[in-house]
């Protein structure tokens, strides 16, 4: 896809640990050119690097240290683009009057994943589920609109049920979730409750990855969602990893599959045609590691940079049909990269101005 200039975009939030996913991923981006960033009231006005404690491993981009911070005004932002690295509590707000300006917004934040006319969309899963902020513009009088991406758990299991489901069909899910630091932003966890340690509680989390599934996953009658049936169980912890959030799966299948079956299916999974080749689009969508013990985060989270979903140790299930572990990295695919591959699906799509 050929574009003579480069669209304008805002990122809300952008000193937070999402919000750095979001420069480092957005500069020099084909499509995209950052010409705003946001931040609270306490840090408008001044430089960003001044105003943002950089935890990349990356250097943070020379055209984002001298960049002053603004509100998270529609008054202030031309830009037909915004990526929303906010707190959900903000997010909600700041959002819709974004929106209401007219302005999409990609967001990571959970505020309106629940709302029947908000797409939860992941492109090689479901990306006509884009088309649900037309639902958006008739029923809330938006200009722009709201596009979200899954939480970060998420979003990885939900790649690999989507090839099953589609093979064999998915009836019920026991999930249980490895989930690295990261995923806590910054400054997250305190050292003393997770060195040594395993944290078997995250709050809203296992609610997030019992619903959010079937919403993704369901099916687009025009005006919303109806969910898919399967049933999803969940435990979620929180564990001493840096990036990448592991989920291992027992899977009760509608047709029977011996692994062999579900390692093909698995490795021949495709995006659909119109999420294809896009600049964040993963390559491969799945990887299937062969070796008994993968996939590890810290050996396999940044396959096909960050964007590919990581599934190993397909075997029989004795309660159910099959077992797997699914890897991906929760600051790129399961948020920041997951929302920039969402709005180059919006460009595409055409509902971009």
């Amino acid at each position: 896809m050929n574009r003579p200039e480069k669209i304008p975009v805002a990122i809300l939030g952008a000193t937070g640990s999402v919000g750095q996913r979001f420069v480092q991923l957005l500069d020099d981006h084909p499509w995209f050119r950052v010409v705003a960033l946001t931040s609270s009231e306490r840090s408008v006005g001044k430089l960003y690097r001044d105003a943002c404690h950089w935890v990349l491993s990356e250097p943070m981009p020379a055209w984002a240290r001298d960049m002053q911070l603004i509100p998270s005004d529609p008054a202030g932002l031309d830009v037909p683009l915004a990526f929303s690295a906010m707190p959900s509590r903000q997010a909600r707000e700041v959002e819709a009057s974004l929106a209401a300006a007219g302005i999409l917004v990609c967001s990571n934040a959970s505020a309106f994943r629940r709302e029947s006319d908000v797409p939860i969309v992941l492109p090689e899963v479901n990306p006509d589920h884009i088309l649900l902020v037309k639902e958006q513009r008739r029923r809330r009088g938006w200009r722009g609109g709201i596009v979200t991406n899954a939480n970060c758990t998420s979003t990885g299991m939900t790649v690999a049920l989507k090839a099953l489901d589609d093979a064999f069909g998915v009836k019920r899910v026991f999930a249980v979730s490895l989930q690295a630091l990261s995923g806590a932003g910054y400054p997250g966890v305190a050292s003393l409750d997770i060195v040594d340690n395993v944290i078997p509680y995250i709050a809203d989390e296992e609610e997030k990855v019992e619903w959010e599934p079937r919403k993704i996953l369901g099916r687009r009658d025009g005006e919303s969602i109806h969910l898919s049936e399967m049933v999803i169980s969940a435990h979620t912890n929180r564990v001493a990893v840096i990036d990448g959030h592991t989920v291992c799966l027992s899977i009760e299948l509608e047709r029977r599959a011996a692994p062999g079956e579900a390692v093909e299916v698995l490795r021949g999974f495709n995006a659909p045609l119109e999420s294809r080749d896009l600049p964040s689009s993963p390559r491969p969508v799945i990887q299937v590691s062969e070796e008994a013990d993968r996939p590890q985060p810290r050996l396999d989270c940044m396959a096909g940079g960050g964007m590919t979903t990581v599934v190993g140790r397909v075997r029989s299930d004795e309660i159910f049909d099959l077992r797997i572990v699914v890897l991906s990295h929760n600051t790129i695919r399961g948020a920041a990269g997951g929302s920039i591959y969402n709005a180059e699906l919006l460009v595409r799509s055409g509902m971009l101005g």
